[in-house]
């Protein structure tokens, strides 16, 4: 069995159990709610500080693989974003979720644990997967500023936007901490350490079974009787192909144009070629933009990898 279907399949039985104990009413109905602020504003900000923390600045600051990585998700952005103008040219938020469902990967609930266990003695496979995860939380702020200035009407000023965007969000904040105590080579009190490294820990299982639990709610968002019709397989598929298979062949190639190293450019492969992540679902309801698509997508993503991903470990590595 191909070393990459251990942790895909321990990361598919957490959702899937989220999603049971959901369906099952054992826990409270606003769990997921819970746990996702908890990953969000703690568990996943601190495993960020204490991987960059704890990484030399010199393994940070590739940035053959930083340009590579995000020259590949920009262009898939903008890429699925015009193509769902040309499709149905008066819906500038549906294209924006279009957008980013075809180019924000889960790198961070599912990229940090699977390059923990595909690179086990590697730290800068973890740095790797945090400046991806950074990366993606960049071009998760572009969206918010459109679907922003979409409601406002262009009212609001995209830089003060983008600014508060990222000013406010705790995984940005936390990476800046991280990189600035790599850089400046501070070590940590090692007790202090460990409590960031143990509730860091908590992000990957926490948001996984957030995630089932999210998946199990979708269905309340479903207009037809049927599970999912025939316009929306075409656009989820469409979306997919662009994550699964477009992004990641793209930053390959920009990869070795840029003379990255083998290994990293695996891991930028790997991390550029996971299913969408969970929050661009929670956004979606936020808007009320590509709510049921957004939740589909993300679950056929995930079951895709299942196959895309054992087979780029065999291309790859």
């Amino acid at each position: 069995m191909p070393a990459i279907l251990t942790p895909l399949i321990a990361v598919f039985c957490i959702m899937l159990l989220g999603t049971l104990v959901q369906k099952s009413k054992l826990l409270p109905a606003e769990t997921d709610q819970v746990l996702n602020q908890y990953v969000y504003y703690i568990a996943f900000p601190a495993i960020m500080l204490i991987t960059l923390a704890q990484t030399p600045i010199q393994d940070i600051l590739h940035w053959g693989y930083i340009l590579g990585y995000s020259l590949a998700m920009l262009s898939c952005y903008f890429l699925s974003y015009f193509a769902s103008r040309i499709i149905t040219p008066a819906q500038s938020a549906c294209a924006t979720m279009r957008a980013l469902n075809a180019t924000f990967g889960n790198t961070a609930f599912i990229g940090i644990p699977l390059m923990a266990m595909l690179f086990p003695t590697e730290q800068i496979a973890l740095a790797a997967a945090a400046i991806a995860s950074l990366l993606s939380v960049c071009m998760f702020a572009i969206a918010l500023v459109s679907l922003e200035m979409n409601v406002s009407r262009g009212k609001g000023s995209a830089p003060k936007i983008i600014l508060l965007a990222l000013g406010k969000n705790p995984i940005v904040v936390a990476s800046l901490i991280g990189i600035g105590l790599s850089s400046l080579s501070i070590n940590l009190p090692e007790s202090l350490a460990l409590m960031i490294r143990q509730l860091g820990m908590t992000s990957s299982p926490c948001a996984l079974f957030a995630i089932g639990m999210v998946l199990a709610k979708s269905g309340q968002y479903q207009r037809s009787s049927r599970f999912i019709n025939i316009n929306q397989a075409a656009e989820i598929s469409t979306i997919n192909l662009v994550k699964l298979i477009i992004q990641p062949a793209l930053t390959y190639v920009l990869m070795q144009w840029l003379n990255v190293e083998p290994q990293l450019i695996a891991m930028g492969v790997i991390l550029a070629a996971l299913p969408t992540a969970a929050s661009v679902y929670l956004l979606a309801q936020r808007y009320q933009t590509q709510v049921i698509t957004s939740a589909q997508g993300i679950l056929l993503g995930t079951l895709l990898t299942f196959v895309s991903l054992p087979l780029l470990e065999r291309f790859l590595l």
